[in-house]
C-alpha cells in the first residue's frame, strides 16, 4: 500500500514538473512571439514574399516590436502579410513608414522590416496598410553576380592577349617598351626638358632680380611709381605734349587750307603761282625793270663826265680819298 502511494506522488511530482516545462515553454515561445503582449495589426501587399512565413519577426529601426500573423493572396497575383505590432511601438510608425522583406543575416531567416516616416505624418492605427518595398532579389544577384563573373573571366583573357602581345613588342605601347632606341630618345627627351626647366627657373630667376632692382629707391622705375612730384611733373609734360600736338593739329589745318588758296587762282598768291600767263607777264616786266636800271646806271655813268656834273663829281671823290686817310 505504501509502495503504491510512494508511486503515486512519484508520478505526480513528475507530472507537475512536465505541466511547470509546458508552461514555462509556452511562456517563453509566447514572450519571443509577442503573444502576450498588447499589439495592434498592421498590413502590407507585396508581389512577392520571398519564402517570408507565418510567425517570422518584424523589425524597427533594430528592435523586433512583432511577428507575422498572417499571409494570403490578394488581388490577381500580390500578397497580402498581416503584422501584430506592439502597441507601445505605435507612437513610433508613421502613416508613411515604409516595409520590406529582409533576412535576419546574410542567410536566416526572412523578417520584416519597417522604416522612414515623417514626424509631420500621425502614427498608425490598427489596421492600417503600409506601402511595400520589393526587396532585392537574392536570385537576381547571383544572376548578376554571375554575368560579372563572366565579364571578368573575358577580360582577364583580353588582358592576358594584350600583355602577350605588349611583351612580344607589338603595337605602339610594345615598341615604346622593347625598343631600346625609343627608350635612349625617351631618356634623351627627359634630358632636355630638364634642362629646359632649369633654363625657365634661371629666366625666372633673373626677371625677379631685375624687378627687385627696378623697385630700389633712387632708379628711374621707382621714382615713377612712388614719387607723385615726378608724377605730377609727367603728367604736366604730357599735357603740354598734348596742347602742343593739339596747335601742330591747327596749325597743320591752317597750313592745308592755305595752301587750297594757293592752289585756287581767285588770289594774289595763287595767282602768281598757278597762271602762266601772269608769270610770264611779270617776267617780261622784271626784265624789262632790269634793262631800264642798266640804262640808268649807264647814264648815271655818263653823267660823271659831263660839264656840268664833272667838278661835283671830283669833290666828291677827294672827300672820299680824305676819309679813307683819316680812318
Amino acid at each position: 500500500m505504501k509502495k503504491e502511494n510512494k508511486s503515486a506522488v512519484m508520478v505526480g511530482i513528475f507530472v507537475l514538473i512536465g505541466i511547470g516545462i509546458l508552461v514555462a515553454g509556452i511562456l517563453t515561445l509566447g514572450g519571443q512571439q509577442k503573444k502576450f503582449v498588447k499589439s495592434i495589426r498592421l498590413n502590407a501587399v507585396f508581389d512577392d514574399v520571398a519564402g517570408l512565413q507565418t510567425g517570422n519577426n518584424v523589425w524597427f529601426s533594430g528592435v523586433k516590436i512583432g511577428t507575422v500573423r498572417k499571409i494570403h493572396f490578394y488581388g490577381e497575383s500580390q500578397v497580402e502579410i498581416e503584422m501584430n505590432v506592439e502597441t507601445a511601438s505605435r507612437d513610433y510608425i508613421r502613416k508613411d513608414s515604409k516595409a520590406t522583406i529582409s533576412s535576419d543575416g546574410l542567410i536566416g531567416n526572412k523578417i520584416i522590416v519597417i522604416y522612414g516616416g515623417t514626424s509631420q505624418s500621425r502614427p498608425v492605427e490598427n489596421g492600417d496598410r503600409l506601402e511595400a518595398v520589393m526587396p532585392l532579389d537574392t536570385d537576381q544577384m547571383m544572376e548578376t553576380l554571375q554575368v560579372n563573373n563572366e565579364n571578368l573571366v573575358s577580360i582577364t583573357s583580353d588582358l592576358k592577349v594584350l600583355t602577350g602581345k605588349i611583351a612580344g613588342g607589338e603595337g605602339i605601347v610594345g615598341a615604346v617598351m622593347t625598343d631600346s632606341t625609343l627608350a635612349d630618345n625617351f631618356r634623351a627627351i627627359l634630358v632636355n626638358l630638364e634642362r629646359a626647366s632649369v633654363n625657365s627657373n634661371r629666366l625666372l630667376n633673373e626677371i625677379n632680380s631685375m624687378t627687385t632692382n627696378l623697385n630700389k629707391e633712387g632708379t628711374l622705375f621707382h621714382d615713377l611709381s612712388n614719387d607723385t612730384v615726378v608724377f605730377q611733373s609727367m603728367k604736366a609734360s604730357i599735357a603740354d605734349l598734348q596742347s602742343t600736338a593739339d596747335n601742330a593739329k591747327t596749325m597743320t589745318e591752317n597750313l592745308t587750307v592755305l595752301t587750297e588758296r594757293m592752289n585756287d587762282e581767285d588770289n594774289t598768291i595763287g595767282l602768281l603761282l598757278n597762271d602762266k600767263e601772269f608769270a610770264e607777264t611779270l617776267k617780261s616786266t622784271m626784265i624789262n625793270a632790269d634793262s631800264s636800271a642798266a640804262n640808268l646806271n649807264r647814264g648815271l655813268e655818263a653823267l660823271e663826265y659831263t660839264w656840268p656834273f664833272r667838278r661835283g663829281f671830283k669833290r666828291k671823290a677827294k672827300q672820299e680819298a680824305k676819309e679813307a686817310e683819316n680812318n
